[in-house]
Formats: C-alpha cells, structure tokens, sequence
C-alpha cells in the first residue's frame, strides 16, 4: 500500500461549496477511485485559512494513473476549479502539491 498526500488552497469564500460538492462525491467518481484501488481517501481544511490536505493510500502508482482515463474524473476535476486554487485562470484540474511523508507509525 503506498501513502499519498496533498496540498491544495481553497478559494475565498468556496469552502462551503467544495463540501456540498463532496458529501457525498457522485457514485461514478467513488466507484472509479474504489476500481483502481484507492482506499482511506480523506481532505482536510485548517481552519482559519486557505490550507486543504488530502491523504489517501493506493495499491499502486500505475493503478491510480488511470483515474485520469476517465470522463466523469476530467468533470469532476474541472467542476472543482470553482471552488480551489489553479495554476493558470484556464486550468482543467485544481494546483496539487505533492508532500513527503516524514513520519509513520502504524
């Protein structure tokens, strides 16, 4: 099982919507994370500023890569430029920055 974690910045004023929008996700995106293997998927936002973290663990890297094969996930991406900061005003998928893990303890 491999660990994966994110960074990312929510818009002024879009938290409430980038929740709504993920409770619950639609059923297309959640069975396409569950089919290539993600598990223990969760976001979290600091209160108090723009911070968003995202965890979750794969089976694999090659497995996750083909997320990005599906229609419903480019929507779904390009649904949530509304609410989170993007690297360019034209972007199809929100500004991810990948983190390295430090520490585990299971």
């Amino acid at each position: 099982m491999l660990r994966k974690a994110f960074y990312m910045e929510v818009q002024d004023g879009k938290l409430a919507e980038y929740t709504k929008a993920h409770n619950p996700i639609p059923d297309e995106i959640r069975d396409v994370l569950k089919k290539h293997g993600v598990k223990n998927y969760s976001i979290f936002h600091h209160p108090g500023d723009k911070v968003m973290f995202g965890y979750l663990e794969v089976e694999s890297e090659e497995e996750f890569a083909k997320i990005a094969s599906y229609e419903c996930c480019h929507k779904w991406w390009k649904q949530m430029c509304n609410y989170l900061v993007t690297a360019t005003p034209d972007a199809v998928k929100a500004k991810e920055e990948p983190m390295e893990m430090v520490f585990h303890l299971d």
